[in-house]
């Protein structure tokens, strides 16, 4: 009995070494620390049509590398529409100011400042922020590459 023991001990004390000795360090992130106050955006210039809301701005915050998922802001005006469309990727939305009326697949959501969107790949979705509301706008982290495709186009 005490030899099973001791060959267990053995076994196991040998087994933790492998493992120590196979484990990778982890490797050090391709980021650097940020911290952006919302006034200080850089935006783009205004832009949509086509579908995308007339007068959206956005501002990319990065990439990342595995996946080719972007990071930005989008600041959609008030009383604007976006056209129903999906992306191959899903996509994370945090709406970090403003109102907006969102509809994934067959439902509506009325959706404020501090609500969190998943939106999964191919499914229809459009936005809607109200007339005489404040712009929105939200932060998006996309699964992969972005790609936009209109119903109806």
């Amino acid at each position: 009995m005490t030899k099973k023991i001791y060959l267990a001990l053995a076994l196991s004390t040998t087994l933790i070494a492998i493992s120590l000795l196979q484990a990778e360090e982890s490797p050090a992130s391709e980021y650097d620390p940020v911290a952006i106050p919302l006034a200080d955006i850089q935006w783009g210039p205004p832009g949509g049509g086509n579908g995308a809301p007339v007068g959206v701005q956005t501002a990319r915050q990065g990439t990342d590398s595995a996946t080719g998922g972007i990071t930005y802001y989008a600041k959609f005006p008030a009383g604007s529409h976006f056209d129903t469309h999906w992306h191959t990727h899903d996509e994370f939305v945090v709406v970090v100011q403003g109102t907006v009326t969102i509809v994934l697949g067959e439902e509506s959501h009325s959706v404020s400042t501090g609500s969190y969107i998943v939106i999964p790949g191919k499914l229809n979705h459009s936005w809607d922020v109200p007339e005489g509301a404040e712009d929105a706008v939200i932060v998006v982290r996309r699964g992969g590459p972005a790609d936009f495709h209109f119903l109806d186009r």
